[in-house]
């Protein structure tokens, strides 16, 4: 940390380049199913998974494997009711009497369908990010991805928008108890509402979003919400429209986020890398490109402060992959061909077998007046905050323990079984073979013995070798 308040990080990085990147991957991610023709779909981060071991860019990080987060860390933020009922939930206690009321106070049941293993994937999913927040506050990494992450909507009783647990402000709030002020900034195409909700009335987290605002899920996140009492001006919203390109990106996100890292003058930033805001989404009206998307990324990095990366949304799976493929490898600072190596799943990526794709020709409905008009807006905004808010002198909270380490084989599967859901969502041309849900020992997660509160199984260490990707 410098003098003047702000955050630098703790190898020096002479060169502005070099980063060491600790990356989370749970090896049964991709098993968990929501359903029938469900747009979520968890074998996206599989996918994007194989492609960076495919380019080689696990060289060049540290892997570990996320502990589950465990029932004490989720209810940091979730209620116990909540959490509670996630945890006991099942495909086949639905009729259950107790169940079936709960589910309309939590918002289970439509968007948010109970599926086999879904407490467990919440946990693997919060567990990474929180796993990340550990390895940042420990300086045992510059930069913390965790692609599983990034569930943006939920609150605290009550999923939404495919999302059950809030593994963002879980690790947020482990970064808090480290660092004085987080900057999180969200550049899916849907406003992060549940992270803002989380944290609408402190200035000790400011939050970015740039989304598409109007009639589109959630229907949150105007210009002129700005948080309330100490939170006044700490929340930042950019409403888009339908066709936003590089172009109009760049021009928003780089004087806007500019101007934050200045006045601000965060301790960590939280980049959520929704890749819904991508050309082609199957849910998304953005027509970004991979290169206009990272760029986010890019840039702040670029701040020498440490930066927790997570993925999102993102329902094109074959470009959520290549997406955050490419996003790794920024992180690490390579430019990997454009031409894919082989992988398992190379049939996906036809019929040009290619990282990048070209935006398409559609109609861009934001005009270069309304994008300067809200930009002068944000940036009087900003200019409206406490240079660098600080905080009064407390004793800090115990970090994270990382839990022992165990001996298993990674590559091992479950025997899988498939849970076909009742959604009549329109069939997905990705879906080329459908992932198979992972039936877990309850034991395994929640065994009495073992103290899973983040941290990781380390699996594999860097390797800062300049082999070609």
């Amino acid at each position: 940390m410098d003098s003047d308040g702000g955050a630098s990080l703790p190898s020096a990085c002479p060169d502005a380049r070099k980063r060491r990147v600790s990356y989370f991957y749970e090896p049964t991610i991709g098993d968990y199913y929501y359903g029938q023709g469900h747009p979520m779909k968890p074998h996206r981060i599989r996918m994007a998974h194989n492609l960076i071991v495919h380019y080689g860019l696990h060289r060049r990080m540290e892997i570990s494997r996320p502990f589950p987060a465990a029932f004490e860390d989720i209810r940091r933020f979730h209620s116990p009711e909540y959490v509670e009922f996630l945890s006991s939930v099942a495909p086949d206690t639905l009729l259950d009497h107790t169940h079936a009321r709960q589910l309309r106070r939590f918002n289970v049941g439509e968007d948010c369908p109970v599926f086999d293993g879904l407490f467990d994937f919440c946990q693997a999913s919060a567990g990474g990010s929180i796993g990340a927040a550990v390895k940042l506050n420990r300086q045992d990494a510059d930069i913390a991805i965790n692609w599983a992450g990034g569930l943006h909507h939920a609150k605290k009783s009550e999923a939404s928008g495919f999302c059950y647990v809030n593994d963002i402000v879980l690790g947020i709030l482990e970064l808090l108890k480290v660092h004085r002020r987080v900057l999180y900034v969200d550049i899916d195409i849907h406003h992060g509402d549940g992270v803002e909700e989380a944290f609408y009335v402190t200035d000790r987290v400011m939050t970015v979003s740039f989304h598409k605002f109007g009639d589109f899920f959630p229907g949150t996140g105007h210009i002129k919400d700005v948080g309330v009492a100490s939170g006044k001006y700490y929340a930042l919203n950019v409403p888009l429209n339908d066709g936003l390109n590089d172009d109009n990106f760049r021009s928003l996100f780089r004087p806007i986020m500019q101007k934050v890292m200045e006045v601000y003058q965060p301790d960590a930033v939280v980049l959520q890398c929704g890749a819904d805001s991508l050309s082609g989404d199957r849910l998304g009206c953005f027509n970004l490109s991979v290169k206009g998307h990272a760029d986010c990324l890019r840039f702040l990095r670029s701040f020498n402060v440490p930066l927790m990366v997570l993925g999102g949304g993102g329902y094109t799976i074959r470009n959520v992959a290549r997406c955050w493929c490419y996003e790794t490898a920024v992180a690490v600072d390579v430019e990997p061909d454009n031409k894919l190596p082989y992988n398992e799943y190379y049939e996906y990526f036809g019929p040009d077998y290619t990282l990048h794709v070209e935006p398409s020709n559609m109609e861009n409905l934001n005009t270069l007046r309304d994008l300067e008009k809200i930009r002068n807006m944000l940036l009087d905004q900003v200019s409206k905050l406490q240079h660098a808010p600080s905080t009064q002198f407390q004793t800090m909270p115990p970090t994270t323990e990382v839990p022992e380490e165990r001996d298993e084989d990674m590559e091992v599967r479950p025997k899988p079984r498939i849970w076909n859901g009742e959604h009549d969502y329109e069939s997905d041309e990705d879906e080329i073979d459908k992932p198979s849900v992972r039936s877990l020992n309850s034991e395994d997660a929640y065994g009495e013995n073992i103290d899973m509160r983040g941290g990781s199984d380390t699996i594999k260490t860097e390797d800062t070798s300049d082999e070609q990707i």
